[in-house]
C-alpha cells in the first residue's frame, strides 16, 4: 500500500489580499517558511498527478514525499510562490479556473475573487515544470448544477487548457471541494482520471481517485499546526470544524439539489 502522502491545499499567496480572499490566503513569509520546514524535515515533493497514479496504481511514492496544490489560479503565484517553489526545487500543481483568467476574453465566466494569471503566464509555469490541472470553468458548485451544465464546465476547462499548454490534463480540483456521484461519473465520463476533493484528512486503503481528499492550508495556520499537518498528526482534532461542516453541508446540499431538480421538471 502506498504511504499516507499529505496534499496540502493552498490559493493565493500574498501579503494584502482583497476580505474574499483573505482566510484561505497565506503571506508569503508564512509560505516561506512552510518550505523551509519542509526541507528540514527531508520531506520532498511530488505533483497530484504523480500522486493520483501512484496511488491508484498501488505504489509507493518515496518516503516522506508531500504534494502542494493550489486552486484558482491567482497573479501571485508566479510572483510570489514560483520562485520560493524553484528555490528549493519544489514541484507543485496548479488547478486553474479558465473563465477567470486576465485574458479570458469571450470565454470570461464567473466572477473572479482577486488578480488572475493570463493564459501567457499560465503557458510559462506548464514550460516550467508546474502540473496544469482544471478547477472548472466559471468556478461553479458542481454539484448544484444540471448536468448539461456540469457537462459544459468540465469539458470547457478541460479543452481550453489543453489546447492552451500543449499537454494533456488529467487532474481536477472540485471548486468548494463539492461533488457527488452524479458530478463524478460525469468527471470520467469528460477524461478526467483523477480528482481532487478537501475532506481534510489523508487518504486510507480505500482510495477513490475522483475524490483524493487534501489538508487546507490557511492564514492561520501556525508553524506548529503546519507541522503536525504534514505528519498527518491530530488531524481530527485540528480540522474538527471543517469536517463537521462538511458534514452538516453535504446533507443540505444533496437536499437542495433534489428539490431544485424537481422544480425543474415541474
Amino acid at each position: 500500500m502506498t504511504a499516507r502522502v499529505p496534499v496540502l491545499m493552498y490559493h493565493s499567496v500574498t501579503e494584502t489580499p482583497p476580505r474574499s480572499t483573505r482566510r484561505l490566503s497565506v503571506h508569503p513569509d508564512a509560505f516561506a517558511a512552510q518550505l523551509g520546514m519542509l526541507r528540514k524535515l527531508g520531506f520532498t515533493t511530488a505533483t497530484f498527478g504523480e500522486f493520483a497514479a501512484a496511488v491508484s496504481a498501488g505504489r509507493r511514492l518515496p518516503e516522506r514525499s508531500v504534494v502542494l496544490t493550489f486552486d484558482d489560479g491567482y497573479a501571485d503565484f508566479s510572483a510570489n510562490a514560483l520562485p520560493l517553489l524553484a528555490s528549493h526545487g519544489f514541484s507543485a500543481t496548479l488547478f486553474v479556473t479558465t473563465g477567470w483568467l486576465e485574458d479570458a476574453g469571450r470565454y470570461a465566466a464567473g466572477e473572479p475573487l482577486d488578480r488572475m494569471l493570463s493564459w501567457n503566464e499560465v503557458r510559462g509555469l506548464a514550460e516550467a515544470g508546474i502540473e496544469i490541472g482544471a478547477h472548472s470553468h466559471s468556478h461553479a458548485q458542481l454539484d448544484q448544477v444540471p448536468t448539461p451544465a456540469l457537462r459544459d464546465e468540465l469539458s470547457c476547462s478541460k479543452g481550453l487548457l489543453e489546447s492552451e499548454i500543449g499537454m494533456p490534463v488529467h487532474s481536477l480540483a472540485y471548486p468548494y471541494g463539492y461533488s457527488s456521484k452524479r458530478v463524478r461519473a460525469e468527471v470520467a465520463a469528460s477524461g478526467y482520471r483523477f480528482a481532487a476533493a478537501v475532506a481534510n484528512r489523508v487518504h486510507g486503503e480505500r482510495v477513490d481517485p475522483l475524490a483524493l481528499p487534501r489538508l487546507t492550508v490557511r492564514r492561520s495556520t501556525s508553524p506548529e499546526t503546519f507541522e503536525r499537518i504534514v505528519h498527518a498528526e491530530d488531524l481530527g482534532r485540528t480540522f474538527a470544524l471543517d469536517r463537521t461542516l462538511t458534514l452538516g453541508w453535504g446533507t443540505v446540499r444533496r437536499a437542495r439539489y433534489a428539490v431544485n431538480r424537481v422544480r425543474g421538471h415541474s
